[in-house]
């Protein structure tokens, strides 16, 4: 019944930019939180960037300066504008939701993923 949908992946050069979107849609009381992981071939997936329903944020270490991470509530729709790209941001970036689905219950969604490639 949730579905959330990622858009804007693709290649771009070296110190160039990009902005990720991934919009949550079905029926739910509320998102408790969203954000983005990636995964490199041959590696782990790995923590990018998230944001609460307050808008409090967090970044890895290797995007911190160059990435942002924000929140259309109204729209239900997380963003993640990448600047300054490098090779080693090359992956997968997969975005993730906690979804209130009713009172109790909260669950994590994932969207099927988009290819980010960073290559001159």
């Amino acid at each position: 019944q949730v579905q959330l949908v990622e858009s804007g992946g693709g290649l771009v050069q070296p110190g160039g930019s990009l902005r990720l979107s991934c919009a949550v849609s079905g029926s739910f009381f509320s998102i408790n939180g969203m954000g983005w992981y990636r995964q490199a071939p041959g590696k782990q997936r790995e923590l990018v960037a998230t944001i609460t329903d307050g808008g409090s944020t967090n970044y890895a270490d290797s995007v911190k300066g160059r990435f942002t991470v924000s929140r259309d509530g109204v729209e239900n729709t997380v963003y993640l504008q990448m600047s300054s790209l490098k090779p080693e941001d090359t992956a997968v970036y997969y975005c993730n939701a906690a979804i209130r689905e009713r009172l109790p219950i909260v669950r994590n969604y994932w969207g099927q993923g988009t290819q980010v490639t960073v290559s001159a």
